[in-house]
């Protein structure tokens, strides 16, 4: 680590325009990924969308990731629930140390998703989604770490966030192993270098692997935006299912080269070197294959539960072409992520884990446009059209009025 990096602040002022405090381009090279940082009026004057009991209605709902974590002080004891719970469940809670969670709150409320363009300045395909949690008096999750990079908004009331910023100090990376004896991944140890009090419109930065405790001071919501940061594993595993499904079945472990076997039961260093080339004949033929794969994986809902698509409306091009002729709109699917990639031939938009070669201004608009009216339509080519009517019937988009709200 640098001198320079070792005496940068961890907290400072925003300054106007933007949430960061600096510009981005210095966010990024100082802190992004290698230091915390706490923003004061991130968001000036910021008013929550939604309030507590909002959150708790979702939460009874099926479809909804929610989780609801409570602490017993006395015997130190945390408990974990999943929902959809009950709503007579809520009011016999009582007022102190629990926190209700959840996730994908910039799908679900469309004043939510709209802190989302404050963060253009990270790729769009980044972003899991904004968790919002509610924790009356004391409540938390306890001392953890996330994988992942995190910006903590404070919405609504008061958290206290103490922070373990050894490493950006030069101090050594701090202990991360984990309790035995609770439901969630807490850290057995955990010592602070920092701690402050956070209150509506501050901010909080953390990269991956920052020990961190937040504890209501008072009943408060907090927004999470949460990066997708998938790990090698599952980028393997998805990778070699890939591959392996589109493997000609003729391609087997050969030995025309077999030398009369010394020791029959051997596995010797000349059948590994026939197991390696038989490996290698299944591999992605160029870079487009392998940017395919990763479109395609990237933009497919993280999580096995959750909503489904919307319902399809098959629509022929000329049908849709007079629909949004008429007034109508076409408008994504909230749940819907989309990416796209310059490819050797024009560019493929990525969509929920499909991909379509179009020309580079129908994918970077598709990408960027949550709703197409008739003056976009009118500007996408061919292959872009032949993409909506495709992403419409399968789901991903939906026809509307064009005062109906989306995220």
């Amino acid at each position: 680590m640098s001198r320079r990096n070792q005496t940068l602040p961890f907290e400072i002022e925003a300054a106007p325009g933007g949430p960061l405090g600096m510009a981005p381009r210095s966010f990024l090279r100082d802190y992004w990924q290698k230091r915390p940082l706490l923003v004061r009026g991130a968001f000036p004057g910021y008013v929550s969308p939604v309030e507590p009991e909002d959150l708790a209605g979702l939460a009874c709902e099926d479809g909804v990731l929610a989780r609801l974590v409570q602490h017993d002080r006395a015997r130190d004891a945390w408990t974990v629930r999943s929902g959809p719970f009950p709503e007579e469940m809520f009011p016999g809670l009582g007022d102190r140390d629990w926190t209700l969670l959840v996730q994908d709150m910039d799908k679900w409320d469309p004043d939510i998703a709209r802190l989302l363009p404050a963060f253009a300045f990270l790729p769009r395909w980044r972003v899991d989604d904004i968790m919002v949690s509610f924790a009356a008096t004391g409540g938390s999750v306890g001392a953890h770490v996330d994988q992942y990079d995190v910006f903590l908004l404070q919405a609504q009331g008061h958290r206290r966030w103490q922070i373990d910023a050894s490493e950006a100090m030069g101090r050594g990376r701090p202990p991360l192993d984990f309790r035995d004896d609770a439901e969630i991944r807490l850290l057995r140890r955990f010592t602070p270098t920092h701690d402050w009090v956070l209150g509506p419109g501050d901010m909080l930065y953390l990269p991956p692997q920052v020990p961190h405790h937040g504890v209501a001071e008072d009943p408060c919501l907090t927004f999470s935006l949460g990066m997708r940061a998938p790990s090698v594993a599952e980028l393997m595993g998805d990778y070699v299912d890939t591959l392996a499904a589109a493997a000609d079945d003729a391609l087997r472990y050969t030995d025309a080269d077999l030398d009369p076997a010394g020791d029959p039961h051997e596995i010797d260093s000349a059948a590994m070197a026939r197991v390696v080339q038989a490996l290698n004949a299944v591999r992605m033929p160029d870079a487009d294959a392998l940017g395919d794969w990763f479109g395609r994986f990237i933009t497919l809902y993280r999580a096995a539960a959750g909503p489904g698509q919307g319902e399809g409306q098959p629509l022929a091009v000329d049908e849709l072409s007079r629909a949004l002729d008429g007034g109508l709109v076409v408008e994504r699917y909230p749940w819907t992520r989309v990416a796209w990639r310059r490819a050797a031939r024009g560019a493929r938009l990525y969509a929920a884990g499909g991909a379509w070669p179009m020309a580079v201004a129908d994918a970077r608009r598709l990408a960027a446009e949550p709703r197409v009216d008739a003056g976009a339509w009118s500007r996408l080519g061919g292959k872009g059209r032949e993409c909506l009517a495709a992403l419409l019937a399968g789901g991903q988009y939906q026809l509307a009025e064009p005062d109906a709200e989306v995220p």
